[in-house]
């Protein structure tokens, strides 16, 4: 045996399992140690986790709560939207009739409206043609009885005015028949009879200022004088009492102005009237006493007279125009062919629309 062997202790089997059982019991102990370390940690991990579960449970519960108070308040918000709803779909249906009803009684009213407006200017229209009419009539009757151009004029003048308010356009051909009537009777050569009367009463104050007296007049010799009564005629002339017939020649003088002033008078109303006929008698009638009764070689009678020649030439009835009562009678004619249709479009129209 080598002196290297000799130095190693020699361990004896009961040594090692001694040193086993040791080595057991420290590893037990750890063991043990560190279960009861893990456990104990376990068991602190487990509760602080079942702490906060138990909160994570209890706020998660609340919230459920929570979620269950506002699910039920959005379910009775919902119902009392929906009853809400509801109502309004009953007042909207209730506001559609309604307004169903308001929209066929517009159309009922539109219709009236219309109605009433085409009656209005039926109206119109008529007032206006009968307007039209009656002043037509009237110009031409003041015309034929007055020979007053002027008053007839005016008349048409205003039946064209009436004409131009009425709506229907087939009149318009009425309106130039009354522009050639008022053409024609402006172109007539008519007196003013206001005029024509202020110059005779000019012709009275004339006749008024004449001088009394009237020259002798020598009586013609006779055609069938003897030529012994002409030789006869040259010693013995006869000749009368002028001093003594003065009286009577101022007399017979003023009786002779009094009756042209008369006649004059009656030419005056005879111009009023238009009535050519009982004018010139008038005239002629005043004329031959003016000539009878005064010196017409005077001056003053001179002029006198020429002042009736000139008033006695006047027109008083110019003659009547050709197209005279033409606007008259198609204004009729019209209204004529305008009730026939309008008659036969009611017979044509059906009962109920009538109604």
């Amino acid at each position: 045996m080598d002196e290297s062997s000799a130095t190693v202790p020699m361990v004896r089997p009961d040594e090692k399992a001694s040193a086993g059982r040791g080595l057991l019991r420290v590893i037990l102990v750890l063991a043990v140690v560190g279960g009861v370390a893990f456990i104990l940690w376990w068991t602190t991990l487990g509760s602080g986790t079942q702490a906060r579960a138990a909160a994570e449970a209890q706020r998660l519960g609340a919230r459920i709560d929570a979620l269950e108070h506002g699910l039920a308040q959005l379910r009775g918000s919902a119902d009392t939207l929906r009853s809400r709803l509801d109502d309004g779909d009953k007042v909207d249906q209730s506001v559609r009739q309604q307004l169903l009803g308001m929209s066929e009684r517009t159309r009922l009213l539109e219709s009236a409206l219309a109605n009433l407006s085409d009656k209005r200017l039926s109206g119109h229209d008529t007032l206006g043609l009968d307007e039209a009419e009656l002043l037509l009539t009237i110009g031409g009757e003041r015309f034929v009885l007055f020979h007053d151009a002027a008053a007839a004029i005016a008349a048409y003048r205003l039946a064209d005015t009436a004409l131009g308010e009425v709506q229907d356009s087939a009149f318009a051909a009425v309106r130039q028949g009354i522009a050639a009537e008022i053409a024609a009777l402006a172109a007539l050569q008519s007196a003013d009879s206001a005029a024509l009367t202020s110059r005779l009463g000019q012709l009275a104050v004339q006749v008024a200022q004449l001088p009394t007296g009237k020259a002798p007049v020598p009586a013609p010799a006779p055609a069938n004088e003897s030529r012994l009564a002409r030789v006869f005629a040259l010693f013995v002339q006869v000749h009368h009492d002028d001093a003594a017939a003065a009286p009577e020649l101022a007399r017979g003088a003023t009786l002779a102005r009094e009756l042209i002033l008369v006649d004059l008078h009656r030419a005056q109303a005879a111009a009023l009237a238009r009535d050519a006929t009982a004018y010139r008698d008038a005239m002629i009638a005043a004329r031959a006493q003016l000539v009878a009764a005064f010196d017409a070689q005077s001056p003053e009678a001179s002029a006198a007279l020429a002042r009736f020649d000139e008033l006695a030439g006047v027109e008083l009835e110019p003659a009547t125009p050709p197209v005279m009562g033409t606007a008259l009678r198609e204004l009729r004619t019209l209204r004529a062919n305008h009730a026939l249709h309008a008659a036969a479009a009611d017979g044509a129209r059906p009962e109920g629309a009538q109604k």
